[in-house]
């Protein structure tokens, strides 16, 4: 299934290269395997905090995919986005 967000992937940064019609979740997924901040934190806002939980879950799940090397930045971060998004919300 192709994705509806081509766009904002291609403003990712060949995040999935050999493959830029991949569907959002092999897009996310991709992300999650090379946490960097500012990226994960543009798809949370594009996609929600709920959506990279999901995948990152998925991700963990998956025998054949060594998250280890990356778990402690990607909860770091998510937790990060998470705390950020819960200031600006009690902000309004």
């Amino acid at each position: 299934m192709a994705t509806t967000h081509e766009e904002f992937w291609r403003s990712q940064g060949g995040l999935v290269w050999s493959n830029p019609q991949a569907d959002d979740a092999v897009h996310i997924r991709a992300a999650l395997l090379r946490p960097r901040f500012t990226r994960l934190l543009n798809i949370a806002v594009k996609f929600g905090l709920e959506r990279l939980y999901q995948e990152w879950a998925v991700l963990q799940g998956d025998a054949s995919i060594n998250t280890k090397r990356v778990r402690d930045a990607v909860e770091r971060i998510l937790s990060n986005i998470e705390k950020g998004f819960a200031d600006a919300s009690s902000a309004n």
